[in-house]
């Protein structure tokens, strides 16, 4: 059994880290606040700029003088799994869950007798991708320092991971992160995101006939590469937002598991200092009979 000095420091050390803990909850509900509100106004822009680039793509025929970002390279040998990740943990299974996904992704993509690789931001995934998959990470962004998300971090990624598609380095480019549904829920998202991804049936935005100056190719040429910093930014901001509701909830389980032992060590203090009482008048009283 635990010392009377040995469970009043337990004691003290369990209250200092409660009073961390119940302070990184704090900062973590005020920051969630502005990032969730960031991350609801980005999300309609986003969408209807996915919406516009698939129904203008869904109506032009796909060649070879197609902008490369809709047409692709012809095959599908080569995948980039783009895993955003988080700077920081005590976020609870916030990363964990985003490393889960693309590594199961890149699990079958490998049974398929694909080529897999890795462009990271972010660096808490970075551990078990290359544990998992050593030597695959081609690229990574660093966002250690950066307070806030920006379009221009947003912007060097999408330059980035466009330039190295030119250069041939790979066919579809996936893309992973989180996405906020409350401070309980962040779901693990992926989307494709090089090249669009058009499907048989996308929706056209109107039932009237729409006339496009110059044609739409032309304006696919400008809003392809504009709609890969901006699926990447809604994606960094979904992000932002996921990592702080789970950070508030994952310190808030912790404040209230550190109350919890603090009252199991109060209680195991309390029955340890009651006997050590109890054996000393014991031996008080045998003394004084035995005189």
């Amino acid at each position: 059994m635990a010392s009377l000095k040995e469970l009043k420091g337990r004691i003290t050390s369990v209250k200092s880290t409660q009073k961390i803990t119940k302070a990184k909850q704090m900062v973590a509900a005020a920051k969630l606040r502005k990032a969730q509100a960031a991350a609801e106004a980005a999300r309609p822009y986003g969408q209807r700029l996915e919406a516009v680039v698939a129904s203008l793509a869904s109506k032009i025929t796909v060649s070879t003088s197609s902008p490369k970002l809709l047409a692709g390279t012809g095959k599908d040998d080569t995948h980039l799994l783009i895993v955003a990740n988080s700077d920081r943990g005590l976020a609870g299974a916030f990363n964990a869950n985003i490393v889960k996904a693309a590594v199961l992704t890149a699990r079958a993509l490998i049974a398929q007798g694909k080529t897999v690789k890795f462009y990271l931001i972010g660096r808490k995934g970075r551990a078990v991708i290359s544990r998992n998959f050593p030597n695959m990470i081609v690229g990574h962004y660093d966002t250690t320092g950066t307070k806030d998300v920006s379009f221009a971090q947003a912007q060097a990624i999408a330059e980035d991971v466009s330039a190295r598609f030119e250069a041939g380095e790979f066919d579809v480019a996936h893309l992973f992160f989180s996405t906020f549904k409350s401070a309980l829920a962040q779901i693990p998202t992926e989307t494709q995101l090089i090249p669009v991804a058009v499907s048989a049936g996308s929706p056209v935005s109107s039932g009237a006939a729409v006339e496009y100056e110059p044609d739409e190719e032309s304006i696919l040429a400008d809003l392809l590469p504009r709609n890969v910093a901006i699926q990447i930014f809604k994606a960094l901001l979904e992000n932002s937002a996921s990592e702080q509701g789970a950070s508030m909830t994952a310190m808030d389980n912790a404040t209230r598991n550190a109350g919890d032992l603090i009252n199991k060590l109060t209680i195991e203090y309390n029955r340890s200092r009651q006997a050590a009482i109890t054996t000393e008048l014991v031996e008080i009283i045998s003394g004084a009979e035995a005189l």
